[in-house]
């Protein structure tokens, strides 16, 4: 498949089966985090698997999961992360944000479902994942078979904005 097709592809999904995603299928998920670029290849993001129905059920706790078999929790080291010098950017959320795209294609190219959740309660999933103070959680990456119709890949020609409102070409402002 070509990566504009797959990209097209992918869209989130909010209702899952009970289907576990097989553990070959998460292996390559975890690869494509793993091959993922970052910032000065510092590799600050660490990923917490969760799958047992206890844990599930924890995190259900603190967002709404939709049900899925599997999620991932993205984390990131800010002693890790790259710095720019300039203005001291930290690259924490964008690096672990690569590593989630990277994750939410492949499951797609798997012919899984994803959503990228943001809306949880940090303090929650710190507390039932022991997670360490020392790394900040990014996001949540849920995963597994969708119980839902497929969006169309034609959907972005309504749904985002053309290019020439996307784009500038050589700096703003100039034609």
């Amino acid at each position: 498949m070509e990566f504009l097709e797959l990209a097209k592809k992918r869209y989130s999904v909010r209702k899952y089966n009970a289907k576990k995603v097989e553990p070959s299928k998460l292996l390559k998920i975890l690869e494509a985090a793993r091959v993922a670029p970052t910032a000065a290849n510092a590799q600050p993001v660490k990923l917490l698997v969760v799958q047992s129905e206890v844990g599930l059920a924890k995190l259900n706790t603190a967002a709404n999961i939709y049900r899925a078999p599997l999620a991932i929790i993205v984390c990131s080291d800010h002693g890790k992360a790259w710095t720019r010098p300039f203005d001291k950017k930290q690259t924490t959320d964008i690096d672990a944000s690569i590593v989630t795209d990277h994750m939410m294609l492949e499951a797609t190219d798997l012919g899984l479902g994803s959503v990228w959740i943001c809306y949880f309660r940090p303090d929650v999933v710190r507390k039932e994942f022991n997670i360490p103070d020392n790394l900040e959680i990014i996001n949540i990456l849920v995963i597994g078979y969708t119980d839902e119709e497929p969006l169309s890949p034609d959907r972005f020609d309504k749904a985002r904005n053309p290019i020439e409102n996307l784009v500038c070409f050589e700096g703003f402002g100039e034609d």
